[in-house]
């Protein structure tokens, strides 16, 4: 197959823009960068007819890569967090792709998302430049608003819902390590910080499901990065202990390095420190025990009853 010229791919790239403004996305997205990721979904190349447009499950990466073998635009790789956050949301929160259709509940930091355009928008875009073009986008268009709603709905209903100590309710993004967040918060802190307060959960999604910034600022803590904030803060008001706890399902448990960067991360709390690693069960644990710190301690969800003890003069306490 010979190589298109510049002048039909960017005729096509144009194509892909007009589309993106008529059908109301923000003027961020009305870019070569977000007509070309459309392309990509449709797995579009510059001189193929828009009714060839199909849909498929395309990562960022793949997206990546086709847009440099179509359209000869090499973007590096550091551009996929770009892409990801400043065209695939979008394209989500407009109703035209859907994220993770063969799997709803995979972490939304998953290097395994994928994207796929909505069956109603193919039919759309499928009559581009046609002479039933005008009247489908006129149905499209009226027909958007109910269709985000519903999408809408159906991503609420996915979402984790969780019951923090003191009562008030939040809800997670699904699957990854909300899914021990959970346990966490439901099994661990009603048995071993029975009257605690949460300070902070974090989300896989969005980071922060829930910060009280004021309560751990009356503790002597200001984080500026919220990064290296643990999954989980526990204020044990009682006995004056916060407690940090990791969420492990892949990465992160407590060991010394980053035990050692909590430590001074919060070296001006004036409460005491207590390190914890939770996993979902045993076989995770025993992939990171040679890892955990002295002096923290271990939980595990699937024996929700027992902790673990690694060493130093007292059991679940600071040092």
């Amino acid at each position: 197959m010979s190589r298109p010229n510049q002048k039909r791919i960017q005729k096509r790239i144009d194509e892909a823009t007009k589309i993106l403004t008529v059908l109301g996305l923000p003027a961020e997205q009305q870019n070569d960068r977000s007509a070309l990721t459309l392309l990509a979904l449709l797995a579009l190349g510059p001189q193929s007819p828009w009714d060839e447009a199909r849909s498929h499950l395309i990562g960022v990466t793949p997206i990546m890569e086709f847009i440099e073998s179509a359209y000869h635009r090499k973007y590096a790789p550091n551009s996929r967090e770009t892409i990801r956050r400043f065209t695939l949301h979008q394209f989500v929160d407009a109703g035209l792709v859907e994220l993770n259709p063969d799997e709803p509940t995979r972490p939304t930091n998953s290097p395994k998302n994928v994207y796929q355009i909505r069956a109603a928008a193919l039919t759309l875009l499928q009559h581009f430049g046609s002479s039933e073009w005008s009247g489908k986008l006129n149905d499209y268009l009226g027909a958007i608003e109910t269709l985000r709603d519903r999408y809408s709905v159906e991503r609420e209903m996915m979402r984790i819902p969780l019951i923090l100590p003191d009562g008030e309710t939040i809800s997670l993004s699904p699957g990854g390590q909300n899914v021990i967040v959970k346990k966490i918060i439901e099994d661990f802190c009603p048995r071993f910080t029975p009257g605690a307060s949460a300070i902070y959960v974090g989300d896989t999604g969005g980071k922060w499901a829930y910060f009280d910034e004021a309560g751990l600022n009356a503790l002597g803590v200001t984080v500026g990065e919220h990064g290296k904030i643990p999954d989980i803060i526990i204020h044990l008001t009682e006995r004056n202990w916060l407690v940090l706890i990791e969420a492990v399902t892949s990465h992160g448990p407590m060991n010394p390095k980053r035990v050692s960067e909590l430590k001074a991360l919060f070296s001006s709390c004036t409460a005491g420190l207590v390190f914890v690693t939770a996993f979902p069960d045993v076989r995770t644990f025993t992939r990171y025990a040679s890892d955990i710190s002295w002096e923290t301690e271990v939980w595990i969800a699937e024996a929700p009853s027992h902790m673990i003890h690694f060493n130093g003069e007292r059991f679940l306490g600071p040092y």
